[in-house]
């Protein structure tokens, strides 16, 4: 009879009511017949055991709606135990770390008394010991102190990767003295421009990039030391030999070590500069473990990893979380001192590596290598990193034999950082969507034409539902841990970053300045940067997701997409830049390809073949300046094409051409 206690009330309250007030009232009215005889039209309705109310309460759950939630709840809820479990050991190791004051050369030297004879890196056959480079960074420290530098001053280090480029840092960062980690790429303005915004006081430079410093040093008047000449006098002229002052420093642990707090700046490193001069981001002691351990939880990593890392040390990849396993978690890393495709996996196998890294393309890069034994003959069994496009995903992990790839997102100053530990294809990471606000990082709709924030009528952020694309934010705490946000050494820049009145009235965020997407299971997935989406025909086009599709047509060569504006033409036409030295480029393929995979707004109308594409130091390929030249033939002496519509296919772009485009004469 309790049935039909249960379906007269259910049928009323689904009429009526909300799911959260049917529960409530059948509930409640459970509850009371429970406790006493209750009867509808002369029926006496029986009383309800405790069994047998619970089980009318959840199917009164599932028949209003809760079911939705119940099928979220198996498909990731194990997922969010699990990550909120690494995560709390994350918070853990970083609580005790503030509360203890503990920096990172304090956990660095908790570690060589440990195991001094223990190899930390591996550099072109070489072996440095925990000891060894323990030893070498006192003598840094020490060296610094006896020139003057104090706790607080900024020295530039500007050094090719090799073991003694930890050590320099680690040896400045046991005074207090800030190393900013100086792209070894850049030159002239750029190079000028990351040593002053860091109001360095000196320069410690590579023997081999004695060159480059001199050529900024009539507008940067600093003391240069110069590291790797051995007792050779440097090229450059005022410049000392750093490696013979540190013969007669001391070894042993300098004073100012204790007198270091975890909340003091460790390091500057910066921006990759695709849109602009290189920005100082600000790291900070408890940053910098938060970077590490954050890793090195999530993926479950040991204290006995051999990790290859081929990335540059002055980026947060390689120089935080990569070396900062070895810092901090007693690991060895091997390091070489540029990234080569060809020996990955080569050297991976060498040194019987257990995870490895990347960056940008290098997963491209990897693919096209050709096939060999050791791509599956080695012991990786994790790559992280960010920057796998979701169209090789699959191909990668299969050609390479590789279990998971976890793949991160966040920049080297973000707050918002996730990460996608089960090896989701595509995804670079997900939040909860049972547990919502665990972790305060949204995605918000913006204005496509200004990049601002869109509004509700309260002025709040309208937040995105699964599918739709909008900026990842992540509100900002002051004074916690992990999500505050310290900006860069220019407040300016800082300022910019910004936004407020997120979620409430005077609340702030950090604005990440990418686009993602979330699916319905909280799955986050990089959809473009803000300002590379270009709208053509009245539909959006994500240059990421076009060049994606591009480089896998074009046989995974270098290929950047943009918008470039057309006469007469209301938007942005898509432009595809291909790199192809050889003549490789097979124009019918291409044109096939691109038509199978793309819709017909997002195939690009107008083609670049390039000779070579000029690549940031992380591997990400630079397009503003490819972006400004358009599509002019007078001006670019590269090969051009355009799709002419009526052919259907990809024709040479000659300046006649152009000149009827121009005239707005040519079907678009």
């Amino acid at each position: 009879m309790w049935f039909l206690y249960l379906l007269l009330y259910i049928l009323f309250h689904l009429m009526v009511m909300w799911r959260t007030a049917a529960i409530i009232g059948v509930t409640s009215a459970l509850w009371a017949a429970g406790k006493q005889e209750l009867s509808i039209g002369g029926i006496l309705l029986p009383k309800l055991s405790c069994l047998q109310f619970l089980s009318v309460a959840a199917g009164i759950y599932i028949t209003t709606g809760g079911y939705y939630t119940l099928w979220l709840a198996y498909k990731t809820l194990p997922r969010d135990l699990v990550a909120g479990f690494r995560y709390l050991k994350v918070r853990l190791k970083l609580n005790w770390a503030l509360y203890c004051n503990h920096t990172v050369p304090k956990l660095f030297m908790e570690n060589v008394r440990r195991n001094p004879n223990k190899v930390a890196l591996i550099f072109e056959g070489q072996k440095w010991t925990f000891a060894q480079i323990d030893e070498y960074s006192n003598r840094v420290g020490n060296f610094l102190v006896e020139r003057g530098y104090k706790h607080g001053d900024t020295v530039a280090l500007f050094m090719y990767n090799r073991p003694e480029y930890v050590c320099v840092w680690l040896g400045c960062a046991k005074v207090g003295v800030v190393p900013a980690l100086i792209n070894f790429n850049l030159r002239q303005l750029p190079l000028m421009h990351s040593v002053q915004v860091a109001d360095s006081k000196a320069i410690i430079c590579g023997e081999d990039l004695q060159e480059a410093t001199g050529g900024i040093l009539d507008k940067v008047n600093l003391p240069v030391y110069v590291s790797g000449c051995d007792k050779a006098s440097p090229s450059l002229k005022g410049a000392e030999n750093l490696d013979s002052l540190l013969c007669t420093s001391s070894p042993t642990p300098p004073p100012q070590i204790d007198s270091l707090s975890a909340k003091d700046k460790l390091i500057y490193i910066y921006t990759s500069g695709t849109t602009g001069l290189p920005k100082a981001a600000i790291i900070k002691h408890y940053r910098y473990m938060f970077f590490s351990s954050g890793v090195h939880y999530m993926i479950a990593l040991g204290d006995d990893e051999v990790l290859y890392n081929p990335l540059p040390l002055y980026h947060s990849a390689g120089g935080m979380v990569g070396i900062g396993q070895v810092l901090l978690f007693n690991n060895t890393a091997v390091i070489r001192q540029k990234f080569s495709a060809s020996q990955y996996w080569v050297e991976a196998k060498k040194y019987d590596c257990t995870v490895a890294q990347y960056v940008g393309e290098i997963c491209r890069y990897l693919l096209k290598t050709p096939e060999k034994p050791e791509d599956k003959q080695h012991k990786v069994r994790v790559m992280f990193g960010n920057g796998v496009r979701p169209q090789i995903w699959t191909q990668f992990t299969s050609r390479f034999n590789m279990p998971c790839i976890a793949e991160f997102y966040g920049a080297t100053e973000s707050i918002s950082n996730i990460m996608n530990i089960e090896g989701k294809p595509g995804a670079c990471g997900f939040v909860s969507v049972l547990f919502r606000h665990a972790y305060p990082a949204y995605l918000i709709k913006i204005d496509e034409e200004t990049g601002e924030p869109l509004r509700d009528k309260n002025g709040l952020c309208i937040l995105c539902k699964p599918g739709e694309a909008g900026e990842f934010v992540a509100l900002i705490r002051k004074n916690h841990p992990i999500l505050d946000f310290h900006g860069y050494a220019d407040k300016k820049a800082t300022e910019k970053k910004v936004a407020k009145d997120i979620m409430k009235k005077g609340d702030m965020a950090f604005r990440s300045s990418d686009i993602l997407i979330m699916d319905e299971l909280g799955y986050l997935y990089f959809k473009d940067r803000t300002g590379d989406t270009f709208r053509w025909r009245g539909e959006n086009v994500s240059s990421t997701e076009v060049e994606g599709v591009v480089s896998k047509v074009a046989g995974n060569k270098d290929a950047v997409v943009y918008g470039v504006e057309v006469p007469g033409a209301e938007g942005r036409a898509g432009m595809a830049a291909v790199v192809d030295p050889e003549g490789e480029l097979n124009l019918q393929s291409f044109k096939e390809g691109i038509k199978e995979a793309l819709p017909t707004y997002a195939c690009p109308l107008f083609l670049r073949v390039l000779q070579e594409i000029d690549v940031t130091g992380t591997f990400k390929l630079k397009k503003l300046s490819l972006q400004k030249e358009g599509f002019n033939p007078t001006i670019i002496k590269d090969k051009l094409y355009f799709f002419d519509a009526k052919l259907g296919k990809y024709v040479e772009l000659t300046v006649e051409l152009f000149n009827k485009i121009d005239r707005g004469q040519a079907g678009l």
